[in-house]
């Protein structure tokens, strides 16, 4: 009865590791599996349904607790697409102080790095200006990834119904029988 108990505190170790990164090799060896076997270990695990089921529970639990919906996803998708450089900046060219950016342009900006430049040294020193780079969130990564939900790029093609399988294994028959 003792190997029962070990294996569900194995498994339910494993599935919170899991949770955590989605690695199941590294989960199972967290787990107290042998890092040797820890990825046929976690492979297997992951196929089973009541370990499936229970991640798929704390994932859920986990979104809920966080707020993360399909429609919060698609919006952030929407904005890192879409966002505009030019919202970074005033009519004169001069960058805009990072709290007058619109709250999409905000989003927009996987790093921001700002520098004073002085010019002198010692008591003669004088703040001459400043440096600010805007690391932007990769356009084409985003539209991508927006264009992919969407289905507009498919890399394999889709056979639905048994009559288009069969059809297509006929014509695959006749081709090989010439």
């Amino acid at each position: 009865m003792a190997d029962v108990s070990k294996i569900k505190q194995r498994r339910t170790r494993f599935v919170k590791e899991y949770l955590i990164d989605q690695n199941a090799t590294r989960a199972a060896i967290a787990a107290g599996y042998s890092e040797n076997g820890a990825s046929v270990v976690g492979s297997r695990l992951l196929k089973k349904a009541s370990v499936r089921e229970e991640i798929e529970k704390g994932n859920d639990r986990i979104n809920k607790k966080l707020d993360v919906t399909v429609e919060r996803v698609k919006l952030e998708l929407a904005r890192l697409a879409y966002f505009d450089p030019a919202a970074c900046f005033n009519a004169d060219g001069s960058a805009k102080p990072i709290t007058e950016l619109d709250e999409d342009t905000r989003r927009a900006i996987a790093g921001f790095e700002m520098a004073e430049l002085f010019t002198g040294s010692g008591e003669d020193r004088n703040q001459a200006g400043y440096i600010k780079k805007f690391k932007l969130a990769d356009k084409g990564m985003n539209l991508e990834r927006l264009g992919r939900h969407l289905k507009m790029f498919t890399d394999k093609l889709e056979v639905s119904g048994i009559d288009a399988i069969a059809d297509a294994l006929a014509k695959a028959r006749k081709r090989l029988a010439k």
